[in-house]
């Protein structure tokens, strides 16, 4: 009955247009496990989703770089509190914007306060995205950069001054390359995917992979969605970290099954404190504004109440309007992909989609449905 509940939340959500397709699994609150995938991989693309259909996560890569840099920390390679500079110096030579001049000329100045491998991995440094900051937007349009050059764009903030989501893990992997000299593709190979069997999780798509991704869209202002070409970068890129990673929900339901028990095999208990704990004091976390349309809208997962960053994820300080209690962790992918995991309950979920812009209101609404049915079970 509990899966009959959670397949028709997402088989109702790919009948009407949510998205072609999607792609889902669980862990249950006091054990057993669901998955599912309806739909088909594209409005251009009659091939049914499946469970091993392949989706681009975007920043559901995010935590992956941050285990691999809370591994080097437990071995006593990496400090949190050591300046990313003296491992990444391309970190230390970002300056901070201040404004504009009445010309539309930007405001830099040099900053005064190191940035620390913990303000990265809490995104405190005062690194964002233009697509989701006004500001850097702006200065992005004067400088003519695109997004592949958002690891240049300056700083908003001093270290430490607020939190602000964006090309932060991205530095991340590349100081877990500097310290432990391999490219963060195989570190994670070799530290993380082989030990916990993620064999689908992967930089770059083999030909099989590849065969049975699904296809990325766009909705259009009607409602409806529109097939949309789309082709990260391919490997080597420095943005890596932050969004490279492409997987299936039931290797990353590994992972998040791996969190709940504890961390084993990749992470010992010192780690998963500074994964699941407060990481910030009372700086607010995960309200992200759009500036760039087609990327993203507006977010704010449960709005109105507190949430806060660790060192790789946003922690919900306070139950959650779906079933998921107080200490809960979670994140998301730009391409509407959502995860959460709850150790109090022993239940965790992810869901994929294809889809553009992020935090698509539909998209969102069967992710609260979905959490409500798993919670239910």
């Amino acid at each position: 009955m509990a899966s009959e509940a959670i397949d028709r939340v997402l088989g109702t959500a790919t009948k009407t247009g949510v998205a072609p397709g999607a792609v889902a699994a669980a862990v249950l609150p006091g054990g057993g496990e669901y998955g599912g995938a309806f739909g088909a991989r594209g409005v251009d693309d009659p091939a049914a989703m499946t469970a091993d259909t392949m989706f681009w996560i975007a920043s559901m890569t995010k935590v992956l770089t941050s285990i691999a840099a809370l591994q080097l920390i437990e071995q006593g390679a990496l400090s949190p509190d050591q300046p990313a500079a003296a491992i990444v110096p391309s970190i230390g030579e970002a300056p901070i914007l201040e404004g504009f001049d009445a010309d539309g000329a930007p405001r830099l100045r040099a900053a005064t306060r190191p940035v620390s491998v913990r303000h990265l991995l809490t995104h405190t440094a005062g690194f964002g995205y233009p697509f989701m900051s006004p500001e850097l937007a702006r200065y992005a349009a004067h400088v003519g950069a695109d997004l592949t050059q958002a690891l240049s764009l300056p700083r908003l903030f001093e270290a430490g001054d607020g939190w602000l989501y964006g090309v932060s893990t991205d530095f991340v992997g590349q100081i877990v390359e500097q310290v432990s000299g391999l490219g963060l593709d195989a570190y994670l190979q070799r530290h993380v995917f082989t030990p916990l069997g993620m064999a689908e999780t992967t930089f770059e798509l083999s030909p099989a992979q590849a065969a049975r991704k699904a296809a990325m869209h766009a909705r259009t202002p009607d409602g409806g969605l529109a097939p949309m070409p789309f082709a990260p970068p391919p490997p080597p890129n420095p943005m890596l970290g932050g969004g490279g990673l492409w997987s299936t929900a039931g290797d990353y339901l590994t992972l998040l099954k791996a969190l709940l028990g504890g961390g084993a095999p990749i992470l010992g208990p010192e780690a998963m404190a500074l994964l699941t704990t407060n990481q910030v004091g009372d700086l607010a976390c995960g309200k992200l504004v759009a500036s760039i349309p087609m990327f993203t809208n507006d977010f704010e997962p449960a709005p109105g109440q507190a949430k806060r960053w660790t060192l790789g994820l946003m922690r919900n300080e306070e139950a959650g309007p779906d079933g998921r209690g107080a200490g809960s962790l979670s994140w998301a992918g730009l391409s509407n992909c959502y995860y959460w995991l709850d150790p109090a309950a022993g239940a965790a979920g992810v869901m994929l989609m294809q889809l553009l812009p992020f935090a698509d209101r539909r998209a969102m609404d069967t992710f609260s449905a979905f959490e409500r049915a798993v919670y239910a079970a």
